[in-house]
């Protein structure tokens, strides 16, 4: 039996010291569990695009006009910044006067970026557009870190040059080394392949008779908000997962946004939901967000995970409780609310509905 000194027990407090800050220095010491309320970031944030780089969440708007203050006629794509979901800070925008895109329609604004990262790079895909604008279109731009600086490299692709109506709302999704991007706004969705940099159409110019009909009805109908927008598109386990929104977007408290999703074993599809059905029709998918008594319109998502691998969906709402102050509010808040799956693998939020008051948050080392 060894004798217990002095000496053994000074080594053996010195040993636990060690591991103590040993732990700290990993980073293997959890921090408070998280609480939060929605909406995780007001004013204004439409249109969220979520991307991880170290240890931190960066998200992308779509260009709001007045409601960031009086510089904000020069500012085109708002970007925030946040270590765990929760606490988010506002870190400019993507491009200045000076360097805004004016290859689109004459005085079109910066929409719903969405982010990935290709080989060494951050590639970002933006919609040039505005309000009944006859041939939107999508850009991209690269940069080295997500805060920028950005190097815009022009179109993409444009409505009349594509053959889709309403060529916006892009989503790009990595599957191995091939890049897909599947795009449009209530006149169809549509799906190609990119070049592996995700610079470029795959198949050049004729992508025009390449592209797939993913969702919706056919680009040549008139617009209709049984069908589908702001598609994005997440891998989980063998399947292909494409979150849509359907519904009026920007109607304030009277908007009937709302998110579904389906799902394909392949990335350009065929995407079918819940009941077997095909998307290639309105009012599919299986419902996961919808509007309530404190909030309207939630859509346009994009979505993270936290560090249990527990997936949340990042999506904008307008929030009745600022009815006394701003009316039928035009501002759509920044909303979190965690994902939980059937057991058929199909995912929604609690109870269909965002979460109103405190609610336990995502879960970070």
């Amino acid at each position: 039996m060894m004798k217990t000194t002095k000496k053994t027990v000074m080594m053996i407090v010195i040993i636990a010291i060690m591991a103590i800050i040993t732990g700290c220095n990993n980073n293997q010491v959890p921090k408070e569990p998280l609480v939060y309320t929605n909406p995780v970031f007001s004013p204004v944030l439409a249109d969220p695009g979520i991307i991880e780089h170290e240890g931190v969440f960066y998200v992308y708007g779509t260009q709001d006009y007045g409601e960031w203050g009086d510089d904000f006629g020069t500012k085109y794509g708002p970007i925030l910044s946040s270590p765990d979901l929760v606490n988010w800070t506002y870190e400019g925008s993507v491009f200045e006067m000076d360097t805004r895109p004016t290859w689109g329609t004459a005085n079109a604004g910066i929409w719903a970026p969405d982010v990935v990262k290709i080989n060494d790079q951050f590639v970002m895909y933006y919609s040039l557009s505005k309000w009944g604008d006859p041939n939107p279109g999508i850009g991209v731009a690269t940069a080295e870190h997500p805060l920028g600086p950005w190097v815009d490299h022009g179109m993409l692709i444009r409505s009349d040059m594509i053959g889709v109506n309403n060529s916006i709302d892009a989503t790009v999704f990595l599957d191995g080394d091939r890049v897909y991007m599947i795009w449009g706004s209530f006149r169809g969705l549509y799906g190609l392949e990119l070049t592996a940099d995700g610079l470029a159409l795959k198949d050049g110019s004729n992508a025009v008779n390449t592209k797939t009909h993913i969702a919706g009805l056919d680009t040549s109908t008139s617009w209709n908000g049984a069908t589908y927008e702001g598609a994005y598109v997440i891998k989980k386990d063998d399947y292909f997962y494409m979150f849509v929104s359907s519904g009026t977007c920007c109607n304030g408290f009277n908007s009937t946004y709302n998110v579904r999703v389906s799902r394909s074993l392949s990335p350009l599809g065929p995407y079918t939901d819940h009941n077997g059905q095909s998307m290639l029709g309105t009012y599919r998918g299986y419902p996961v967000v919808s509007g309530s008594t404190f909030f309207a319109g939630p859509g346009h998502n994009s979505i993270a995970q936290d560090d249990k691998g527990d997936y949340y969906i990042v999506y904008h709402a307008f929030d009745k409780s600022e009815s006394e102050k701003y009316g039928n509010s035009p501002r759509r808040s920044m909303m979190i609310d965690k994902l939980v799956w059937d057991d058929q693998g199909w995912p929604s939020v609690n109870g269909g509905i965002p979460s109103n008051g405190e609610t336990d948050g995502p879960f970070f080392k």
